[in-house]
């Protein structure tokens, strides 16, 4: 969601899980940027089901039959959410998200910085628009924060290598 909703403290996930069946094995590289999604995600966030209680949240997030699903719980209460995204609206970002990635690898290796930083911002600009994305696409079922959309959306790009 855009705009500037007034979120409380305890609207924010506490901790989030990524369904491991998804993925076989990742790069060193891959596995760093999930570890560091995670990690700032749960450091600095708002989240907040527009459904549900008060949080902190935990959060589950798989794919299953072209399906993005967050499965919520509470921590102030028992209450449990599933909210189910349809993936089709993120294949293309998702796509380029990736090529921009692999490009940023293999310019890393020729070490020439004018391409990098071309580069770098292109990955930036496709980061963003999926995070954007994301927020659209949650709008009336989950508030949360742009930040917060850039990191789940790091940890969506993650749950899709295979």
């Amino acid at each position: 969601m855009h705009g500037t909703a007034t979120l409380a403290t305890t609207d924010a996930i506490a901790s989030i899980i990524l369904d491991e069946k998804t993925f076989l094995r990742r790069s060193e590289e891959v596995e760093r940027e999930r570890a560091t999604a995670i990690t700032d995600l749960l450091a600095h966030n708002r989240f907040r089901p527009d459904q549900m209680g008060d949080g902190p949240y935990h959060v589950s997030l798989s794919l299953n039959d072209n399906r993005l699903i967050f499965w919520i719980h509470s921590e102030s209460s028992s209450e449990k959410q599933e909210i189910a995204l349809s993936v089709a609206p993120f294949k293309r970002i998702i796509k380029d998200y990736f090529l921009m990635y692999e490009s940023y690898q293999e310019a890393l290796i020729s070490a020439e910085p004018h391409r990098l930083e071309a580069i770098d911002m292109g990955r930036r600009g496709i980061h963003n628009e999926g995070s954007e994305l994301l927020q659209d696409q949650l709008n009336g079922k989950i508030t949360l924060d742009f930040d917060t959309a850039r990191r789940l959306f790091t940890l969506i790009c993650v749950l899709h290598i295979k």
